[in-house]
């Protein structure tokens, strides 16, 4: 019997799958763009054989990743609340035990290999994308968080972060307080979650919508 919560791996990357939280919002002009932050030192320095938009289940692979599978959704937009379709968007993140599949990561023997780490897919005409991924756990000196990376069809490229929403490590991580100076910015990079128990037993679920200047 095929899983309900395993997306269909042969039309993932062409948008497939998405509107799994019903009702995206509307947006009026004059969207505060999501600010740019640092890609950080473990961006894939190779990317899994496996990279599609279902990192909780690695093709291949009976077991599931360690962790509460997190459901990820959103439209790209500009900042009069238009579709940015077309454009490739990446994530990649820690595992549940905090450690990146990368060659810097000290104990990356250690890693939960059913965790595919990284993810992309094409955003849609209307802009949607949706990833299943972990909620994010912190490690040493960061705050929870996932990183993403938006190349738009005309060419313009945004690196940023997205953290979880009333975490007490937000405030005293440097990445994110610097991210939030300005007013509007907050609302941007962090994740409202809540109980996907319509899609997964046991999940979580945000909307994420990603404005490019």
């Amino acid at each position: 019997m095929t899983n309900p919560y395993r997306l269909a791996r042969r039309t993932l990357l062409a948008g497939a799958g998405l509107g799994l939280v019903p009702g995206l919002p509307v947006f009026a002009a004059g969207l505060v763009p999501t600010p740019e932050q640092t890609e950080g030192p473990f961006y894939p320095a190779g990317f899994p054989a496996d990279s599609d938009n279902d990192l909780v289940q690695v093709r291949g692979q009976a077991a599931q990743a360690m962790g509460q599978v997190l459901h990820l959704q959103g439209r790209v937009i500009d900042l009069s609340g238009g579709a940015r379709g077309g454009g490739i968007i990446e994530i990649w993140q820690c595992d549940a035990q905090g450690i990146y599949d990368h060659p810097r990561q000290q104990g990356r023997d250690r890693r939960d290999t059913a965790f595919q780490g990284y993810g992309r897919m094409l955003v849609d005409a209307e802009g949607r994308y949706n990833f299943r991924t972990l909620k994010p756990v912190a490690y040493p000196g960061r705050t929870p968080h996932i990183h993403l990376k938006v190349a738009t069809a005309d060419g313009r490229m945004l690196t940023s972060q997205l953290y979880v929403a009333g975490d007490p490590q937000n405030e005293r991580d440097g990445v994110f307080r610097r991210a939030v100076r300005s007013p509007g910015q907050r609302e941007r990079i962090e994740m409202k979650l809540e109980r996907a128990s319509g899609l997964e037993p046991g999940a979580m679920a945000t909307t994420m919508d990603i404005v490019i200047a």
